[in-house]
């Protein structure tokens, strides 16, 4: 917008009344629309945030045997720009019954970056790249993969902006995304239940190609409420419920497909996010009974904005993401 100035400055007395004028936050918010922070996938928003935990607990089997399996996943991410962040994820993992592991699974870091924002049209769209660092988890949970490159694309459009004939599709909103995780190495140790000695043994697996890929369906309750009035919001649309379903699926190359689906709700307020779903697997290879997870999303921007109200390393003010 910056980059733009005659413009901005030609249009000012036709948009003025339409800004949202007080700051903007970096939520992930197009328009009168707020993208769920979901648990299987990544959202579309670019933001300082702090995800702590994400929890989740699911059977699922493992060369021959089923594995329980608890996993608490963190994730920070830091504006760099008004567009671009910096993001880190990793996880602690728990397997059992047949004996008893535990260990951080592999490290990832990388760039997301906002690339398309329609707020009138409630459109939101980011890629990413990401580094899986090799060999950074631990053995005993058979996280010791090779590097690996993860492209990815985000995506997210909300129905808000829909006539008044069909009004009642307008708090609906449809978020997905897919995600390449490309190997670098030919291979990686894996882990293998042994009912024999009662634990798990390490064994040499063949590191394949991956796409993630997923989409989830959200119900915005702002859209009932007289909050929402069909024009420029008047401020941003959190402290409301969202009830949702998100579909998850992991394709291997050459190997079966893993999906689940996972019906929730997610609580959002001004300074955090709280979410839970079931977890219910569609193919075997998903898990082999229902599971649960639950996740605690920290928007840092607002619950402390002397550290993280702007980016790292532009000067640019925070613009508005929800001005028309």
């Amino acid at each position: 917008m910056s980059s733009r100035p005659k413009t901005l400055r030609r249009g000012a007395l036709l948009i003025a009344p339409l800004l949202w004028t007080q700051a903007a936050h970096a939520h992930g918010i197009a328009g009168n629309r707020y993208f769920v922070g979901t648990m299987t996938f990544d959202d579309p928003a670019v933001a300082d945030e702090l995800i702590l935990p994400n929890f989740s607990y699911l059977d699922h089997p493992a060369q021959g045997s089923n594995v329980a399996e608890s996993r608490i996943n963190g994730a920070f991410a830091r504006l760099l720009t008004p567009t671009l962040a910096f993001t880190v994820d990793s996880s602690w993992l728990q397997n059992w019954p047949t004996g008893r592991t535990s260990g951080f699974d592999k490290t990832n870091i990388g760039l997301k970056y906002e690339a398309y924002r329609d707020n009138r049209h409630e459109a939101l769209v980011s890629v990413s790249l990401v580094w899986g660092i090799g060999h950074s988890g631990a053995v005993a949970v058979g996280a010791d993969a090779p590097d690996t490159i993860q492209p990815g694309i985000f995506f997210g459009k909300g129905f808000g902006d829909l006539p008044d004939s069909v009004s009642w599709l307008r708090p609906f909103a449809v978020t997905g995304a897919v995600v390449d995780e490309i190997p670098l190495g030919t291979g990686a140790r894996a882990l293998a239940p042994n009912p024999v000695t009662g634990r798990f043994d390490a064994i040499l697996s063949p590191a394949v190609e991956t796409l993630h890929w997923g989409f989830s369906i959200q119900y915005s309750t702002l859209y009932l409420t007289r909050r929402f009035d069909g024009g420029a919001p008047k401020d941003e649309p959190l402290n409301q419920l969202v009830p949702l379903v998100e579909f998850q699926f992991d394709s291997p190359h050459g190997q079966a497909t893993a999906a689940t689906a996972n019906p929730g709700f997610a609580y959002v307020a001004v300074t955090w996010q709280v979410a839970a779903e079931a977890i219910i697997p569609l193919s075997r290879a998903g898990g082999t009974g229902p599971g649960f997870r639950a996740q605690l999303l920290l928007f840092l921007d607002d619950l402390v904005p002397s550290l993280f109200g702007k980016p790292l390393l532009s000067g640019r003010p925070e613009r508005s993401q929800i001005a028309w």
